[in-house]
Parts: structure tokens; sequence; C-alpha cells
């Protein structure tokens, strides 16, 4: 992001190993946990793997994932998968700079925001930035996930 020159905040939080859930990172930043996004990582029957990416306080609707995604069904990835997958673990998966080029899919409600928190790649770390900008910079297709 630093090389596109799209500006974002880094924000540290207490990592609790025992709850890696958004919303306990939304309690940590003090916010709303609906702005304080979580990428999940899903494996779809036609098209392999995809990324969502959903307010903290949601759960993916695995149908409209599927739809969004141009697959029959899907669900989630294992969570043995993940660093495999996208060089990331549970509780640090970003959907910036991941090995391989998933498509990527955020909901809509990432608009009612002018800007959002994602993972900044590791446990204890956010990344705050324009919601625009990592719609632009990480190509997301906007569309309706929960």
């Amino acid at each position: 992001m630093d090389a596109a020159k799209i500006p974002y905040e880094t924000v540290s939080y207490q990592v609790d190993e025992n709850d890696l859930s958004a919303v306990h990172v939304a309690e940590q930043l003090g916010e709303d946990a609906a702005c304080v996004f979580k990428t999940l990582v899903l494996r779809g029957d036609k098209s392999g793997v995809f990324v969502c990416i959903i307010p903290g306080n949601q759960e993916v609707d695995l149908k409209k994932a599927a739809q969004a995604s141009g697959n029959k069904s899907c669900s989630m990835t294992k969570m043995q998968e993940l660093l495999a997958l996208t060089g990331y673990i549970r509780g640090g998966c970003s959907p910036i700079g991941m090995k391989r080029p998933y498509p990527m899919y955020i909901h809509q409600s990432c608009r009612d925001f002018e800007r959002i928190y994602l993972s900044a790649g590791c446990r204890g770390m956010q990344v705050y930035l324009r919601t625009e900008d990592i719609i632009r910079y990480a190509r997301l297709t906007v569309c309706d996930l929960v």
C-alpha cells in the first residue's frame, strides 16, 4: 500500500489467545464491531478458494457467498489450511498481501463507513484505511454476504 501511495494507519490492540474474534478486537479498539471487518477464506465447488470480508459482528451466509462467487455451494476452509493458502494465521488473516491472488468479496455495509479496520496481517495489529481505497487496491467485489 505504501508503493501505491494509499494512506493508512496501523493500530495495535491487546491479543487474547482465548478470544480471537473481531468483536473482541473492536472492543479493544473502542470501536463498533460493524466497522471492524474480518477476513474469511472459503472454498467453492466450482471456483476453488475465495475470500469474504465481512463485519466483525456478522456471520457469512454461505448461500450468498456461493452466489456472489459464482458457485453452487461453498464452505469455510479448515483452519489448518489457512497458513498454506494465505500466508496468515487465524486472527491475523488480511486481504492485503496474501500468498496468491484469490477472488475477494466484501460485504456491502463497508460503504456505510468512510474508513474501516482490517487485519494488518498479524495478531494484535489492525490497519485503518479509507473504504474506497481498499476496494480499489485489493480489487474487492462489493456484495451482500451476510
